[in-house]
């Protein structure tokens, strides 16, 4: 088991530095200056050079890939200098000569566009996209299964026919266009009978008072929007395993034994029917974290995905490259959770 877990990891590490190494060497092919957008055209060289120096974008390109790295990993080794101090949040120090081992929140930069940490941002706006990735999640759960076993408890049968037509259809339909039609329509056209907005945040500014209040009917269009795809495929999911257990013989032999239809669909053939069904729900949610980027742009929903499409669109690479770096360890780390978890529920995987 332990083998199994570490070998996860190690899959799941090369990833991320698989991932660092490709933002890393996009940041350097894609146009612009970086000092330039910082100093927003403005600027002695004197003040350049120091951007540079600070930036260590006066070294080679290898040395600032290190530099780089360094600065990412919890554990790094830096000079204990007046500037590293106030740079990074150390832990603990282990003297090393001139040098020392520190233990550290990872350091992703500072915004080119106003300064502050990539890190402050990200931990502002994480909220938001975890709230509407779990929402849709649990959105997608409960109304997939429930559509997927009435599908199959109905099948071929005009409701069978509908309801899986249905779920292709929202297969089909891509996210961001999905979003367009559902805010303009249920957010706009609608809205005096829905009393929802084309956009907004799970929190708003009070426009008297200037707090911030919860708003959790933002929640509905874009939640069910991000919801849409995976549950037109847990429904289908649901709905061939549901057939499938309850042509097992175990359930023609309780029928021929006179037990109740629900509670033979209920005690034996859900129970054995939703397993895969849970396991794959379960490698989902991290693909609602990279999905929901568009969404969050549509809905105007306050995010991950909407602060890295403005990020791209204002060349503010380390907010960019922060964001995408922190969703793929988000991914990886879910994804090794999901292969333990089916390999302790499922028998028929080896842990190797």
């Amino acid at each position: 088991m332990l083998y199994f877990v570490l070998r996860r990891i190690g899959y799941g590490f090369l990833v991320v530095l698989g991932v660092i190494i490709v933002l890393f060497l996009l940041f350097y092919v894609l146009p612009g200056d970086p000092v330039s957008a910082m100093m927003g055209g403005k600027g002695d060289e004197l003040t350049r050079r120091n951007l540079e120096r600070e930036l260590s974008l006066d070294k080679p390109l290898p040395v600032q890939f290190i530099y780089y790295v360094n600065d990412l990993s919890p554990i790094g080794l830096h000079e204990l200098t007046p500037e590293n101090q106030k740079k990074y949040t150390y832990f603990g120090l282990i003297p090393l000569g001139s040098y020392s081992l520190v233990l550290k929140v990872p350091y992703l930069g500072r915004s080119y566009q106003n300064n502050r940490r990539v890190g402050e941002i990200i931990w502002q706006d994480i909220e938001g996209t975890i709230v509407l990735a779990i929402t849709a999640m649990f959105f997608a759960t409960v109304i997939g299964m429930g559509i997927g076993i009435i599908a199959a408890l109905r099948a071929n049968t005009w409701i069978d026919y509908t309801l899986v037509s249905i779920s292709v259809l929202g297969i089909s339909i891509p996210s961001f266009v999905l979003a367009i039609l559902v805010s303009v329509f249920f957010g706009f056209y609608l809205a005096d009978y829905t009393g929802l907005k084309l956009t907004g945040s799970l929190w708003d500014l009070n426009p008297f008072t200037g707090e911030k209040e919860l708003r959790l009917k933002n929640l509905v269009l874009p939640a069910f929007t991000l919801a849409l795809r995976p549950l037109s495929i847990i429904v289908q999911l649901t709905r061939s395993s549901m057939l499938e257990v309850l042509s097992q013989d175990y359930i023609r032999t309780a029928r021929a034994k006179g037990v109740h239809f629900r509670k033979i669909v209920l005690k034996h053939a859900l129970k054995n029917a939703l397993n895969p069904v849970i396991t794959a729900v379960s490698g989902w949610l991290a693909s609602l974290m990279a999905g929901a980027f568009f969404i969050e742009y549509v809905f105007g929903w306050q995010g991950l995905g909407r602060t890295t499409i403005e990020a791209v669109g204002q060349r503010d690479m380390p907010v960019v490259m922060g964001t995408t770096i922190v969703i793929a360890c988000v991914f990886v780390v879910i994804n090794i959770i999901v292969d333990i978890l089916y390999a302790l529920i499922d028998p028929r995987v080896r842990l190797e």
